[in-house]
């Protein structure tokens, strides 16, 4: 029997010789290990979770997560090639420099991720903006100080001003002079803080109030309480803005529009040259408006909750956005992942 064993197991090994061969599976190439800049404001933070997790789960990497701003983040990407992605960079201020690295073959523009830009502007609430469809823009507001009354004098109108130190203060103040308030019953009100300036913004819409004043998104704001921007009447004029709108106490300014404050994804070339389909993620990942990430905000503020946890609750409750990002198997790993 031990004989007939041994026998029939060498003709079965030399027989498995003949036997076609099962195809090999192609081995998708690894990720590897990815750094991802983690802004500090609230977007930012979010938008880094939902790329650590899509990687993570969807691609395979091992993602970090390392501290970041917008400054020294991209200074760093530009000199040293780290971190590896700057999921949210506000390139406005910083174009000069980012152009030529790109230029240069050191940096790579992926996708606009807010595809909208970030917006800044007056702002009055929907209510008023339904009730008063002739207001459109901030001259047509300043025909109405009535429906925007000023807190510490009913007979005239408020515009509330940016946060006290910011350089938006500036212009908004310089605004105020260009489009004649003073002279139309206005007042620009102080509103100290950003607490403060969100606090007038409640409050106008608890006592259904008008409310005409400075603000920017996407914010947790704006995805609470609907507020309407006014057109500026006029377009941008970089020029002035650079030596007037911008600067502290000049004397005459002129009226003038908010640049669109353009945001992009930035990676580095390197990593960009190994990336394969995380690449194409990172080009595809746009927000086309700046509504779901206000709501994400708002969602965030109201439940306390940190970047990952609005990470996972924007993976979890708006699939019909992220799914678009990328293809059906990673999607599928995402979710089996959260």
């Amino acid at each position: 029997m031990k004989q007939l064993l041994a026998t029939t197991l060498v003709l079965a090994v030399a027989g498995l010789g003949s036997l076609p061969a099962t195809p090999a599976l192609a081995a998708p190439p690894k990720c590897g290990h990815v750094t991802i800049a983690n802004m500090n404001w609230p977007s930012a933070e979010l938008i880094a979770w939902v790329d650590k997790i899509i990687l993570t789960k969807g691609y395979g990497c091992q993602a970090e997560l390392v501290p970041g701003d917008t400054q020294p983040t991209l200074t760093a990407m530009v000199e040293r090639g780290e971190p590896d992605i700057a999921p949210e960079a506000w390139i406005n201020s910083m174009r000069r420099l980012l152009d030529q690295a790109v230029a240069d073959k050191r940096l790579v523009y992926a996708a606009s991720e807010l595809a909208q830009g970030g917006t800044e502007g007056w702002w009055i609430p929907d209510y008023v903006a339904k009730a008063h469809p002739d207001i459109k823009t901030i001259d047509d507001a300043l025909r109405h100080p009535e429906l925007f009354p000023d807190p510490e004098d009913p007979d005239r109108g408020a515009v509330y001003n940016c946060p006290s130190g910011w350089n938006c203060q500036i212009t908004t103040g310089n605004l105020f002079k260009a489009y004649g308030a003073a002279g139309k019953g206005f007042a620009l009100v102080d509103t100290g803080s950003a607490a403060g300036l969100d606090g007038s913004i409640a409050k106008a819409f608890a006592r259904h109030q008008g409310w005409l004043g400075y603000y920017w998104g996407p914010t947790a704001i704006l995805g609470k309480y609907h507020l309407v921007r006014l057109e500026a009447g006029v377009p941008h004029d970089a020029q002035e803005w650079q030596t007037c709108t911008a600067v502290a106490d000049c004397t005459a300014p002129k009226p003038n529009a908010w640049a669109k404050s353009e945001v992009y994804t930035v990676v580095t070339a390197r990593f960009a040259a190994k990336a394969g389909p995380v690449l194409a993620y990172l080009k595809t990942r746009a927000f086309p408006t700046n509504a779901p990430v206000n709501a994400m905000l708002a969602w965030m503020t109201d439940n306390q909750a940190t970047g990952e946890e609005g990470a996972r609750h924007f993976l979890k409750t708006m699939p019909q956005i992220w799914t678009g990002w990328v293809p059906a198997e990673a999607a599928a790993k995402v979710k089996a992942g959260l």
